[in-house]
């Protein structure tokens, strides 16, 4: 449960497998951005989500310095990077081959 006007549930500090957060900033690292946490703080004038005024746009690699900065900063604190790989159950897989079965089901279960 959460209590903000802007959502009543979210997710918070939920682990993920240490290469999902790594690849995840490498992959972005050259893009940009304006904010270091998404969750709040958007101008919505337009009706979509525009950069504060006066916020100035920057490569990922320098608003989120590790790759930990960006998982758990991106949207405040609903991933947590944790040193846990993937296989190990003990963390969630942001990507993976639906074929193959949800690995995030055992997580799901382990922390439950």
């Amino acid at each position: 449960q959460a209590d903000n006007s802007w959502r009543k549930e979210r997710i918070l500090h939920v682990p993920l497998c240490r290469e999902d957060c790594e690849q995840w900033w490498e992959d972005c690292s050259d893009a940009l951005t304006c904010k270091f946490n998404w969750h709040r703080g958007w101008d919505w004038s337009s009706g979509t989500n525009r950069c504060p005024q006066g916020a100035m746009c920057q490569k990922f690699r320098y608003v989120f310095p590790t790759p930990a900065a960006l998982c758990e900063g991106v949207w405040s604190q609903s991933y947590r990077y944790t040193p846990h790989r993937r296989g190990s159950g003990r963390c969630i897989q942001m990507w993976f081959d639906p074929a193959q079965g949800n690995p995030n089901v055992a997580v799901a279960r382990y922390y439950a």
